[in-house]
């Protein structure tokens, strides 16, 4: 499951929206949009995130440029992160977005 999370736009953003569109550019590269891609209950990945706000075990929060998403289950591990990529293992039993 990829999910793209977008908010209200600026009118800065909604023009660059609209040259991404004419350009048939990706979103979440040229808006610069986080993507969440979940593999089953077990794996979670989050492109474009900004930084990890808070890790243990059964909680994750992480900052994105359109929300904080949070992720809650059991032996949740950073199983991979990087400057753009940030990968979660584990029992995921919720996943919200603030």
């Amino acid at each position: 499951m990829r999910v793209l999370i977008r908010k209200g736009l600026t009118t800065m953003q909604k023009l660059k929206e609209k040259m991404t569109s004419a350009l048939s550019l990706p979103k979440e590269i040229a808006l610069d949009f986080p993507v969440v891609t979940a593999t089953g209950r077990g794996e979670l990945v989050v492109e474009n995130y900004k930084n990890l706000l808070e890790f243990a075990d059964a909680k994750i929060r992480i900052r994105t440029s359109e929300s904080i998403i949070t992720i809650e289950g059991e032996r949740l591990t950073l199983q991979q992160i990087t400057t753009e990529n940030l990968s979660v293992a584990g029992r995921i039993v919720s996943i919200s977005y603030e």
